[in-house]
């Protein structure tokens, strides 16, 4: 019975459900936060996560990825940005419930109870360090320093992963260029992020836990962060093996194991598979349809926008802060759309121009 589970498991993970089932998830979590931060919806959360665990201990596979030296504080890290999320949405959802009944924010009550610095903080502040001090010293104890052989350039390790800070942007480069997945989504992301305070001026919700005075902004980050940036470790770390194939979480990592894909570009789909004929020679016409799709995409959706559902917005921002949030958000929207066009349609580039080293 057990082996039959891990066989479905295995045979059911890939990019497509595992990505689709944590997007759903976070989407019913944002829209009824009350219901999952309880303590039933929580807590059953919490089991389900927990017993997944317990069960992949069984797994000798499982055990020796999740175990490894370099992976133990990934688990940690998930486990712990999961509490801080709940943990946040939980005081916004507690806060909400208040200022519908017409009373401030905890926070507010909290601030009129000064207290201070020193002891009161110091002292917290001391036994924190020595928390961690004492953890450390049992982490370098329990679990041996992850490190490998000399380099040697005659033997590269299969698979070949970087940091696992990194390896986000390294299960990027699977579905875009180099320059896209290495230099302009990471360099968006910190001007995004360094641009909401900018784009949201929204008195409402500063200094203390909101949801429902924030939802469009805090569930734009939290997207951000959990499908493409925690999601995409989770496939580099404990997903992908020799030569960067995907396996399930209970399969041996098989160094022979082949993949056939064929990809294609979309101008390929559409000039030989669409109309029958071969690859015009001019770039520009043979890239056409890509560019007019990506002109589409970037122009009319914030226009429609602008006079439709999201007039207010746009009036009460202006015209430059909305068009550079729509772009912001737009562009979020691509990564995924990206990623799905690759795993269904085996789709590599919508426009691809070798010429000039330029791929999207």
């Amino acid at each position: 019975m057990i082996g039959f589970i891990k066989e479905f498991i295995n045979s059911v993970s890939s990019p497509v459900t595992i990505f689709t089932f944590a997007a759903g998830f976070l989407f019913l979590f944002l829209s009824f936060p009350k219901q999952f931060t309880s303590k039933w919806g929580s807590g059953t959360i919490a089991a389900l996560v927990i017993g997944f665990f317990l069960f992949g201990f069984t797994d000798e596979h499982f055990k020796t990825i999740v175990t490894t030296p370099d992976n133990v504080p990934i688990v940690g890290m998930l486990f712990v940005m999961a509490y801080f999320t709940w943990y946040a949405m939980r005081k916004a959802v507690l806060n909400d419930e208040r200022l519908k009944e017409g009373k401030p924010p905890v926070e507010k009550e909290e601030s009129d109870q000064k207290v201070l610095v020193f002891p009161y903080l110091i002292f917290i502040e001391f036994v924190v360090a020595l928390f961690y001090a004492i953890m450390l010293v049992v982490w370098a104890l329990a679990l041996k320093a992850p490190l490998e052989d000399p380099a040697n350039p005659t033997i590269s390790p299969n698979p070949s992963k970087a940091p696992w800070y990194f390896l986000g942007l390294q299960e990027l480069l699977v579905y875009f260029d180099p320059w896209i997945a290495g230099v302009l989504l990471p360099t968006l992301i910190i001007i995004g992020l360094s641009a909401i305070p900018y784009l949201d001026r929204n008195p409402k919700g500063s200094g203390y836990y909101s949801f429902k005075q924030r939802r469009v902004w805090i569930s734009g980050f939290l997207f951000c962060f959990w499908m493409l940036w925690i999601v995409l470790i989770i496939f580099g770390t404990f997903l992908r093996g020799p030569n960067w194939n995907f396996f399930g979480p209970f399969e041996v990592w098989d160094v022979h194991k082949v993949v056939p894909l064929l990809n294609v570009n979309l101008s390929e789909f559409i000039w030989i598979k669409g109309l029958g004929q071969g690859l015009p020679k001019e770039w520009y016409i043979r890239e056409a349809p890509g560019f007019l799709i990506l002109f589409v995409y970037f122009m009319i959706p914030p226009a429609l926008a602008a006079v439709t559902f999201c007039k207010k917005a746009y009036q009460e921002m202006g015209a430059v802060r909305f068009v550079v949030a729509s772009f912001l958000i737009l562009m979020v929207i691509a990564v995924p759309i990206k990623m799905y066009l690759r795993w269904t349609f085996n789709l590599k580039y919508i426009v691809a121009i070798p010429e000039f080293f330029f791929n999207i």
